[in-house]
């Protein structure tokens, strides 16, 4: 499903964490499907990446964090957008998070949690239903 116009979507590795292999195999497969995909890369801060989500109009803000920062990145990120009173974005992402911990992220406005080895697929038809559903 593509939508018109394509969901914009910021994907970025927060922290220190280098393993970027799955993100960057998960930007091109988003590009494939049509996304407009805004790489930020490595060691990117939450400050950062709400500025560059502001600034690119994006639908999707995607982390990819394999450090174990996930509690500390997620909630400082959702921090930043309820200052920044940007509305109808989704925050989403993956990584190693216990299912404990997805669940209180949850609680505070964050997305779907996709872990290793999840298809593509599934975080994919997540993404476009979620922004077709709340996009205004």
């Amino acid at each position: 499903m593509s939508l018109n116009p394509p969901i914009r979507i910021l994907m970025a590795k927060p922290g220190l964490d280098g393993h970027d292999r799955g993100i960057k195999v998960l930007a091109a497969a988003y590009r494939d499907a049509g996304m407009d995909v805004i790489y930020l890369g490595l060691r990117q801060t939450p400050e950062s990446i709400v500025r560059v989500a502001i600034q690119e109009g994006a639908d999707v803000i995607a982390l990819s964090i394999l450090s174990g920062a996930h509690m500390t990145i997620f909630t400082k990120v959702m921090n930043l957008i309820k200052d920044s009173k940007l509305e109808n974005v989704l925050v989403t992402g993956g990584g190693i998070i216990p299912k404990e911990d997805s669940d209180a992220l949850a609680k505070i406005g964050v997305g779907e949690l996709f872990g290793p080895g999840t298809p593509v697929q599934m975080s994919l038809d997540y993404i476009e239903k979620w922004v077709k559903e709340n996009r205004r």
